[in-house]
């Protein structure tokens, strides 16, 4: 059936970019969505603007949901310090927030029909589809997922072919690469990093390379209240245009840039380069700030809470119950996570050297391996409560 009035989410790379000339080539009526993510100029976004109405969209759309993924997603990021395999911080994790923006936009059209650009090989498919299931009853459409049933071979350079007759050609490194940036970070994939090789300097997005790096060290103060990062060097800041300086300003010293090998929910490994160099900051600022104002007990729950959550919106459960009661556990332990942090860096490694805060959990009375308001006997007997059931095993079996 031809005339479907469809909305796809549209990026302006290869894959969307396959797939609007594909709907609009079978006679349908396509909207496209750029939701703003971050991480992408004014020029960038004109540039998918006029991409897009180039490519035949009946209408494109603008939207901006960089304080939606800050509220949505960062702070529980920052408040778990969660990572994949305790490496990859979920980069991709703005995939929610757009399916909602495009779904909304598909109530206000009065249309079922969803599109994205996801192939049937990554995890990106299983976080668009099941957020779609999760928000409601749509229609996906999915034409690289689908193109993978009617061709064999390189599914990009069938891509890049049939873009190429129509006349519409991709920027060098986007041939080269599949990039995806966000406020978040950049993720990049193919060529020698799907080969496992050492990545070249093709591949350089935001980090800057150790001979680019600025010879005065950087010196950053952040200030939180009640876990979220509000002030830069004792001035009010929003928490996008927050990670915004910190990108800029990190990236040129040359932190956050990695390489992540995961497991790929359908069974494959998927190898990545990313750079983080905001998040990177954000989580070193606040782990150093955590770490002091609340409980041991709060603190090591803390690494079982990050690699549930973790879990749960790599693999696409965003949106589940489970991940919302995790997310109340996070936020009621940041009630005394308030003061400010110093970070430094003379290139490549960033620290967090200095912590203020009302709350730092202290006894000006005892100063470890210096002073202390317990007795020597009072020490020993902890010492022998504590590990009575250790020393009574080993008793025990060395005389039998």
């Amino acid at each position: 059936m031809k005339n479907k009035t469809i909305v796809l989410a549209f990026s302006g790379g290869l894959d969307t970019s396959y797939c609007l000339h594909y709907l609009v080539q079978q006679g349908h009526v396509v909207h496209t969505v750029f939701v703003n993510s971050g991480g992408v100029s004014d020029f960038e976004i004109k540039a998918i603007n006029d991409r897009a109405l180039t490519l035949g969209s009946h209408q494109h759309h603008t939207i901006n949901a960089q304080q939606a993924i800050w509220d949505e997603f960062v702070k529980p990021l920052i408040w778990s310090k969660a990572k994949m395999r305790e490496e990859y911080p979920l980069l991709c994790s703005d995939r929610y927030v757009v399916v909602k923006l495009c779904l909304q936009l598909c109530d206000e059209l009065n249309t079922p029909y969803f599109a994205h650009g996801c192939t049937a090989m990554g995890n990106d498919q299983f976080r668009f589809d099941q957020t779609v299931h999760s928000l409601g009853h749509y229609e996906i459409i999915a034409p690289i997922r689908d193109l993978q049933a009617e061709i064999t071979g390189n599914i990009r350079d069938h891509e890049l072919a049939v873009l190429k007759q129509a006349g519409f050609a991709m920027s060098g490194q986007h041939e080269k690469y599949s990039i995806n940036e966000n406020m978040l970070g950049v993720t990049i994939s193919g060529s020698e990093i799907d080969a496992f090789q050492a990545p070249t300097d093709d591949s350089l997005c935001w980090v800057k390379p150790r001979k680019a790096w600025p010879t005065k060290p950087l010196a950053l103060q952040l200030g939180f209240t009640t876990g979220v990062a509000t002030h830069l060097n004792g001035e009010v800041i929003t928490g996008p245009e927050l990670l915004q300086v910190l990108n800029q300003q990190l990236a040129a010293y040359g932190v956050g840039r990695h390489i992540y090998t995961g497991d790929v929910s359908i069974g494959l490994k998927g190898r990545i380069v990313f750079e983080c160099p905001g998040i990177e900051g954000l989580m070193q600022a606040h782990k150093a700030l955590e770490d002091l104002v609340n409980s041991k007990l709060q603190n090591q729950f803390r690494s079982q809470i990050a690699e549930r959550w973790a879990e749960l919106v790599y693999q696409g459960f965003f949106y589940e119950p489970h991940k919302d009661d995790i997310e109340a556990y996070l936020a009621s332990s940041q009630s005394h996570v308030t003061g400010t942090v110093k970070l430094e860096s003379q290139g490549g490694v960033l620290l967090a050297t200095a912590v203020e805060s009302p709350f730092i959990v202290q006894d000006s009375q005892s100063i470890y391996a210096q002073s202390a308001t317990w007795t020597p006997e009072e020490a020993l007997g902890y010492i022998k409560l504590t590990g009575q059931s250790a020393t009574l095993v080993n008793q025990v079996r060395r005389a039998s």
